[in-house]
């Protein structure tokens, strides 16, 4: 049976996220290690700072309602609601991840303030107008139609709500700079592994958001801060622990293990890009 990319997507999440929790934490994305990717920090702290730098650079210094798009197992979530007194709504597409969050925010005592659902973020489930801040991270690109995710965010903030988004993109391209077909293989690689689509450029990302409607729109590569967080993963992922939970895990779970080479290539060769982008509804 072929599986729809959406049926990939929540496989490979159920299949993954326990033994991510179980390894590396909550925060199921990259760190930051400062602008030129060279402070030495923790991992955790990294994903930690990661969040702060990104609230800091989209000048979020306040949100009552946020909506979390690809919320995995509540990391970034409870995290918000805590930092901003906030209700967050999550959703992925992970049936296990979902409920793995609603316990870890019943744990923290943080359930009254937070939901998680599954649910399509290209079809949102939500009423125009729903939310002060949008939250993605890593999520973009796992979208099958970029432009429908951006007008789904657009449609559910409210007037002057900010959507703030991190995701990974390939280098931009020019007329006379295209991909070339040994930079197509690589991000194939990565899109048959990761169960991804496709991914486009930072450019094109804002030119779809300012076609949108979005104002004030800024973006930023901040691929230099984050490259070493992969290097760190490849580290830890071979250690005893992890190794017994990879081979329990199946071999979807191996199979992104043992390609974690690509993403750390990606980044030395300059094709892979950590974008960043924020705008706002008018």
């Amino acid at each position: 049976m072929t599986l729809t990319l959406q049926q990939q997507i929540q496989r490979f999440y159920d299949a993954s996220s326990g033994l991510w929790e179980e390894i590396w934490g909550e925060h199921m994305h990259h760190g930051y290690y400062g602008a030129d990717g060279r402070e030495r920090k923790d991992r955790r702290q990294a994903q930690i700072d990661l969040i702060e730098e990104l609230l800091r650079w989209a000048e979020i210094a306040h949100a009552e309602r946020i909506l979390d798009v690809g919320c995995g197992i509540g990391g970034s979530s409870l995290y918000l609601v805590e930092k901003f007194n906030a209700a967050v709504t999550g959703i992925t597409l992970s049936p296990v991840q979902a409920n793995r969050a609603q316990e870890r925010a019943k744990a923290a005592r943080l359930n009254g303030r937070t939901s998680f659902q599954v649910a399509d973020a290209l079809a949102l489930p939500f009423a125009d107008n729903s939310f002060d801040l949008v939250w993605s991270l890593e999520s973009g690109e796992h979208m099958p139609d970029k432009r429908r995710f951006l007008q789904e965010c657009y449609r559910v903030l409210q007037p002057g709500g900010k959507l703030i988004m991190a995701t990974w993109c390939h280098r931009p391209t020019l007329p006379h700079q295209p991909l070339t077909a040994d930079e197509w293989q690589h991000l194939e690689q990565i899109y048959r592994v990761y169960c991804l689509p496709y991914v486009i450029s930072l450019p094109e990302y804002a030119a779809l958001a300012a076609q949108i409607g979005f104002q004030e729109l800024r973006t930023v590569d901040w691929s230099d801060a984050v490259a070493p967080f992969w290097n760190v993963v490849i580290d830890s992922a071979f250690a005893p622990k992890a190794i017994v939970g990879l081979l329990l895990s199946g071999w979807t779970t191996i199979q992104a293990a043992l390609s974690l080479g690509l993403m750390s290539r990606g980044y030395e060769r300059g094709l892979v890009k950590f974008g960043v982008l924020s705008g706002i509804k008018a």
